[in-house]
């Protein structure tokens, strides 16, 4: 489930999200070819679905064309099956897109991801399987006694993944926050096999936003029962692609274990920070209610989201561990309760670790804003509502690895170039005080981005994001951390998605590359373009324009 998307006004919204007119045209995967094109001369002839138009680029840039690529992006595509709609904008049924770079062409495709999910609701025109807003009612044509029985089956966990895309190995699987991910062909979209995560490690789910180094190793986190029968959290390490070319997944294994604040709820945990030697875990306040999604939800019926609640008097719990060996570091890191999705960046430095996320303020959970109800608002209710949504911050912590008792009172932070503070108190936590690296009202830096190849878990200066504006995402963003200044690029009634940032060959610079991203221009004459921005000044490069819409995604890579 991820964070923020929405619309203006309810035309829009349904251009953006309601795609059944589209999917009329393409209904199990659609295939437009296109050429890239200088945003000032448009060759209005149309063929069918094919449309060209002129290329202009320079320098490393003609990497990005000429050789083969692909932009793998994964959303919402389906709101609604039967008469039985769904409702929250985490709810709608996958569906994949890409954007093909091969001899100078752009070749857009897209599919339903064939999940458990998705088949059931489409072969029975209703919804089947429970999802984070919506609750699946028991099938109408059973009798009484069968409904009664289905109750006590046990939850029946959604494999919707929606939400990213990634390689396992030398395969690429999509996922959503369960324990279920799904394995894709990247090049047919094709859906392969359903994998469940428990099978091979003790998870309860994992995050959609996982850590991959550069041998391909990939280290993720979910909650989990530990010790003494109570919740924990377990960092997962797969290995990468073996010799024999046997299934990574095989040697899934739990390297680390975090504790719980509270025995049977825990946190929502969507993304964790990973230095070159330590882990991060944020533990947030918004709690998931485990008596109730295993009581309530069997017997009444509830939905994911009817399961979360706020604990107004935790506040923000740090935790870091050792790497290698996983070695979880008992010591007592708190701060001011926030909301938190996506962390941009962690790193060392000076026996300090650097935590750089986007943070919202307060205890409330923020998905409590993105019912399709309140989207399909006019603007004027979309913006109400958002003045109530807590404010988001890019915020900087540091965390203090030696810490002595003797020192309780002081700043044990000693970096020159951050205002963030760790104060040891008499109990002996140690209370952190973030930097704010931007903030701006009712204005988020979310959908973060860097140069992940080259700096993920090390010193950096620029991150990427999608800005939204009471939750309209209508610009794209660049900041540099350590001057605070900032970029935008920004047009009239456009509706960027989470921009990829994608190297150059040969790159010398941390922002030499180009920004990836998906545009919904709904008063456009084609209402969805490929845009492609210079990472330096985000300034336009080029753009694809497609005829069809394109509905709303959340995360995805570029695959080389």
């Amino acid at each position: 489930m991820q964070l923020i998307i929405s619309t203006f006004g309810r035309e829009i919204f349904n251009l953006i999200l309601h795609v059944k007119s589209c999917l009329r045209l393409f209904p199990q995967q659609s295939q437009v070819c296109l050429h890239l094109s200088d945003r000032n001369r448009l060759d209005t002839k149309i063929t069918l679905l094919t449309f060209a138009y002129r290329l202009h680029f320079s320098g490393n840039l003609y990497f990005l064309v000429y050789n083969s690529g692909s932009l793998l992006r994964l959303g919402p595509g389906l709101f609604e099956v039967g008469d039985e709609p769904f409702y929250h904008l985490f709810d709608g049924q996958a569906l994949m897109h890409k954007f093909d770079f091969k001899n100078g062409q752009v070749t857009y495709f897209r599919k339903f991801i064939r999940t458990d999910a998705y088949v059931r609701a489409i072969t029975e025109k209703r919804v089947v399987i429970t999802e984070f807003g919506t609750f699946a009612y028991p099938d109408p044509c059973k009798n009484i006694f069968s409904r009664f029985f289905t109750y006590f089956q046990g939850v029946e966990v959604t494999d919707n993944c929606l939400v990213n895309v990634y390689p396992i190995g030398e395969d690429y699987y999509a996922v959503t926050e369960t324990n279920y991910i799904t394995k894709v062909n990247t090049d047919t979209l094709e859906t392969l096999k359903k994998v469940d995560m428990c099978s091979y490690v003790n998870i309860n789910g994992v995050t959609a936003h996982p850590h991959i180094e550069r041998d391909g190793t990939v280290y993720n986190i979910g909650n989990c029962m530990g010790k003494g029968a109570s919740l924990a959290y377990n960092i997962v390490r797969i290995p990468p692609t073996q010799k024999d070319k046997s299934d990574p997944i095989d040697k899934s294994k739990v390297v680390v274990q975090f504790p719980s604040y509270q025995r049977f709820k825990p946190s929502y945990v969507h993304s964790f920070g990973k230095t070159d030697n330590y882990f991060v875990f944020v533990e947030t306040p918004v709690k998931i209610n485990l008596l109730k999604f295993l009581s309530a939800w069997s017997i009444r019926g509830c939905n994911y989201m009817d399961c979360f609640e706020s604990n107004e008097s935790q506040g923000t719990l740090f935790h870091i561990a050792k790497k290698d060996p996983g070695e979880y570091i008992d010591l007592k890191f708190k701060g001011a309760p926030i909301g938190m999705f996506h962390h941009i960046n962690a790193f060392e430095d000076q026996g300090f670790i650097v935590v750089d996320l986007c943070a919202w303020k307060g205890f409330e959970f923020v998905y409590n804003y993105l019912w399709l109800a309140n989207l399909r608002a006019n603007w004027d209710e979309v913006k109400k509502a958002a003045m109530l949504a807590p404010q988001p911050e890019v915020r900087r912590y540091v965390i203090p690895l030696d810490v002595h008792k003797e020192e309780q009172g002081k700043n044990l932070v000693s970096l020159p170039y951050t205002t963030a503070t760790a104060t040891m108190y008499a109990d002996g936590s140690t209370w952190l005080e973030p930097e704010v690296l931007f903030s701006s009202p009712h204005q988020a830096f979310e959908f973060p981005q860097i140069n992940y190849k080259r700096y993920g878990g090390k010193n950096y200066t620029y991150a990427y994001a999608l800005g939204l504006n009471h939750f309209i995402p209508d610009r794209i963003c660049k900041l540099n951390v350590k001057t605070k200044e900032t970029w935008v690029w920004q047009e009239p009634d456009s509706y960027p998605s989470e921009p990829l940032f994608v190297q150059t060959p040969d790159a010398v610079d941390e922002d030499d590359g180009v920004l990836l991203t998906i545009v919904a221009a709904p008063g456009a004459q084609r209402p969805a373009y490929l845009l492609i921005l210079n990472a330096k000044d985000l300034s336009e490069v080029a753009r694809a324009e497609v005829e069809c819409t394109i509905p709303v995604t959340f995360h995805g890579m570029y695959k080389p």
